[in-house]
């Protein structure tokens, strides 16, 4: 199945989880004193709907307080102001969408012309590789993958089951796009982290 069509036949908990997933790969490098992981408390709403709509408040207040300007944070925010508070809203695909979009986004080349590169992640979601690089593929894999550990236990109890792999995923593709960014950014010293 191509990434689209996953995304389609997702839950509520594989939506709410895999976008939560592919906006924590999008964070930016933490600056000293930052919250290393600021989406932490996301993970509790991935896994109980009842307590989504607190989590998502909490969350939207530490990034609006740290006012990030650097790479995908300024996106992540307004991404995350336009979540839905109840995690049943028919809103929820659409923002899962939305997220994803922008995680193959920022794993495209820096060089790739403005506009085109919404194009290019679009081509790749529907299952049309054709001259991606190494980064976005990478991506594509990883949240293909997602959403496929989170079909394979919706459902199970406890409700967070499936979740501690999806981090696992997720924190090594976090891993993988900082390094490449800092490499751009040996490469380029006027290169912004994250872009």
């Amino acid at each position: 199945m191509s990434l689209l069509e996953l995304i389609a036949a997702a839950d509520e908990r594989g939506l709410a989880a895999s976008a939560v997933a592919c906006l924590d790969r999008c964070l930016p490098q933490p600056v000293d004193g930052a919250d290393p992981d600021p989406l932490r408390p996301l993970w509790a709403g991935c896994a109980d709907a009842a307590v989504w709509p607190e989590r998502i408040a909490e969350v939207r207040a530490a990034l609006d307080a740290a006012a990030d300007e650097e790479g995908a944070a300024p996106r992540i925010r307004k991404l995350l102001g336009e979540a839905p508070a109840d995690r049943a809203a028919p809103e929820l695909r659409e923002w899962a969408d939305a997220c994803s979009l922008l995680a193959l986004e920022v794993h495209l080349d820096p060089d790739t012309a403005p506009g085109a590169g919404t194009e290019t992640a679009r081509r790749r979601r529907a299952g049309d590789p054709a001259g991606a690089g190494p980064l976005p593929a990478g991506e594509l894999r990883r949240q293909i993958r997602i959403l496929e550990l989170l079909a394979a236990t919706a459902g199970a109890a406890p409700a967070g089951a499936g979740l501690r792999q999806v981090l696992e995923v997720s924190a090594e593709g976090q891993r993988v796009l900082r390094a490449a960014v800092s490499r751009r950014a040996r490469r380029d010293p006027d290169e912004r982290p994250g872009t």
